[in-house]
């Protein structure tokens, strides 16, 4: 009952779209020379589907984000438009309520495709109030979906709810969405790729359709100088990317982020995908190409789809070493994530509204549960210290690995998920690889990139709890979409920040203090009778420093 409840939650709003559009005269957009129809339905104006750069077919594919041409004519903007090709996955083979858990959040959150899929799959979604105007100049969100880089697209992020929320709030704001290529046609990895230029074409794929947001968005009745970029896992990743390219210049495309469980994560140059990539050369007949990437580009997708889906994914046993992930490419990412942040590459501009970027920062409490269910083979000790030498510290020393093993022990009381005594241990080892995997991919970097921004710039952070009861799982990754998609506390305060830049203005909301080093405070979301309070962003200090500065020095 409780995942069919979840699962109702974050699709109920799918079905508005179903409104006969009869109910409401359907509104029209103008965009150069083309008019947009969309759909009218109650206080909400949908425009969906809409091309926001050319296909990336033929040689455009594992090629740069080419911009559309002027639009012309007349396009029916009432359906999402094609998903990005996907890459298959396999789920960990657990059974009972742990399985129903796991199956709720993998296929209702982060597969979470419902539409057609296809290579021209670069399209956008506008909602807007149905009152709003050329002339209305009103805040804009634009949503990134997560799903490990791997997978996700927008058909199941219902943008209503948000709209709807701000308009009873009296703050409307437009909430735009995009698709961006995935997994190896986002985010090929090789030497190959570096030479050529072109990685990170997932996040050159969200940068363009900001850029889009820029020059078309006033014609929706959106404000151009005040955008909100928000996303969650992988979105939340792509957030601190876009803040940390270009030498932290936004190009006026954005004026803040809300990043929900993602920061600069800790990975290294793309030639550490280089197996990958030649892995699918050699599965799809380009090993005798003297230009293997040109040859890629002329392979028929089928055999490319393939090839791609015999390589890992986010639920195989290396979890969240993932095979395709943004990698430091020379372009995009001059230098790993986390350095970027050191060396003060991070998005705080004045815009001509006289404001700077400013964070908004999450993550839920047990981050790592959910990747470490394809490790329920580990067992003991030894086990333990082969897979994170093999996955994540191949480069380390012995002593430096059985250091980070003797902060994060076997003791089940202080594994994850967190504050549930020694019960959800599904192996001896369960709960100490998820308080490792969720500390270093998601908590230590969260922790990094604020107190190394604290200061420069505000921010917010906080802390989800709530789900405690889910099995095996506790308040797993990505389960705090449903408190904004969901219409609880954090679509207010989103709704807000995006106005204001400031989550607060509420009276019936508890006031969210700003974090500082000095005082790192977090709004932390709990079940049951108080459903938010205040704690302190100072937890498992011991562990998130000693992974963080493994992860400077051996970075995935």
């Amino acid at each position: 009952m409780l995942v069919r409840a979840l699962l109702a939650c974050l699709v109920a709003g799918v079905a508005v779209f179903a409104v006969p559009a009869s109910r409401a005269i359907a509104p029209i957009v103008t965009l150069d020379s083309a008019t947009f129809t969309g759909v009218a339905s109650g206080s909400i104006n949908s425009f969906l589907g809409i091309p926001f750069a050319q296909p990336p077919v033929g040689d455009l594919r594992f090629n740069l984000p080419q911009p559309i041409q002027p639009y012309n004519g007349s396009y029916s903007a009432i359906a999402f438009g094609n998903e990005c090709p996907q890459q298959a996955i396999t789920l960990p083979l657990i059974s009972g309520l742990a399985a129903n858990a796991t199956n709720f959040i993998v296929n209702s959150i982060f597969r979470a495709v419902t539409g057609p899929i296809s290579e021209d799959c670069l399209h956008l979604n506008v909602w807007t109030p149905v009152t709003a105007t050329p002339t209305s100049k009103l805040p804009v969100v634009v949503w990134i979906f997560g799903g490990g880089f791997e997978l996700g697209g927008t058909s199941i992020y219902d943008g209503s709810i948000i709209v709807q929320r701000s308009i009873d709030l009296g703050q409307p704001v437009i909430m735009v969405s995009m698709n961006y290529r995935v997994s190896a046609w986002g985010f090929l990895a090789s030497s190959e790729v570096k030479a050529a230029g072109v990685g990170n074409l997932g996040l050159q794929d969200q940068r363009e359709a900001l850029r889009w947001v820029q020059k078309y968005i006033t014609a929706f009745g959106g404000d151009p100088s005040k955008v909100t970029i928000w996303g969650e896992s992988a979105g939340a990743i792509s957030v601190a990317m876009q803040m940390l390219t270009n030498g932290g210049n936004t190009e006026g495309l954005f004026r803040g982020g809300f990043m929900e469980s993602g920061s600069p994560i800790p990975v290294g140059d793309i030639t550490h995908g280089q197996g990958y990539y030649d892995s699918v050369v050699a599965a799809t007949g380009c090993s005798g190409s003297s230009d293997t990437l040109q040859c890629l580009r002329e392979v028929p997708q089928a055999t490319l789809q393939k090839a791609v889906d015999a390589t890992p994914n986010i639920f195989s046993y290396q979890s969240l070493n993932l095979a395709y992930v943004p990698r430091v490419d020379g372009v995009f990412l001059t230098d790993t994530p986390q350095n970027l942040v050191l060396e003060g590459s991070v998005a705080n501009i004045p815009f001509i509204t006289g404001e700077s970027v400013v964070v908004y920062h999450c993550d839920c409490d047990d981050e790592g549960t959910l990747f470490s269910l394809t490790t329920l083979n580990i067992t003991t000790d030894s086990e333990l210290y082969t897979y994170i030498e093999q996955t994540y510290l191949s480069k380390a020393t012995s002593s430096e690995i059985n250091q980070a093993l003797s902060i994060y022990t076997a003791d089940l009381v202080s594994g994850s998920p967190y504050d549930t005594g020694i019960s959800n241990a599904l192996t001896p080892q369960y709960k100490r690889i998820s308080a490792i995997q969720g500390d270093l991919v998601f908590q230590a970097p969260r922790r990094f990139f604020l107190q190394h921004r604290s200061g420069s710039q505000n921010t917010w952070s906080f802390l989800s709890k709530r789900l405690k009861t889910l099995p095996a799982l506790g308040s797993a990754h990505a389960t705090d979409i449903l408190d904004v998609y969901g219409g609880q506390e954090l679509t207010t305060y989103l709704v807000q920040f995006a106005n204001d830049l400031n989550p607060n203005g509420d009276a019936n909301l508890l006031s969210w203090p700003q974090y500082t080093t000095s005082s790192p405070q977090l709004l932390t979301l709990l079940d049951g009778l108080i459903p938010l309070t205040i704690t302190q962003d100072t937890y498992r200090a011991e562990g998130f420093t000693y992974l963080t500065n493994l992860s400077l020095k051996y970075p995935l």
